[in-house]
């Protein structure tokens, strides 16, 4: 069990960097053929996607990523209260 927690702990934290990554990717390069644009989004939209659904934009702003990131955040910190008990 603990294993397993762990290993889901990881995952969240390799989901977080990657959303950092799009979030970093499309302010230095925002064509969507980048090769790497290509493969961050494949990796986060099954993520955000849903919640980009919930999260209404603020004009320009998607706050998609920042609302996706305090969310594993917080499910990251359930997983390490579950760990320690």
């Amino acid at each position: 069990m603990n294993l397993l927690l762990t290993f889901i702990g990881y995952t969240l934290d390799a989901l977080t960097f990657a959303i950092l990554g799009r979030i970093i990717m499309s302010w230095i390069s925002p064509s969507a053929d980048n090769p790497i644009n290509v493969l961050l989004h494949q990796i986060t939209e099954p993520i955000l996607g849903p919640i980009r659904r919930i999260v209404p934009p603020l004009g320009m702003f998607d706050l998609t990523p920042m609302v996706t990131i305090l969310l594993l955040y917080f499910i990251r910190n359930l997983l390490n209260s579950l760990l320690q008990a």
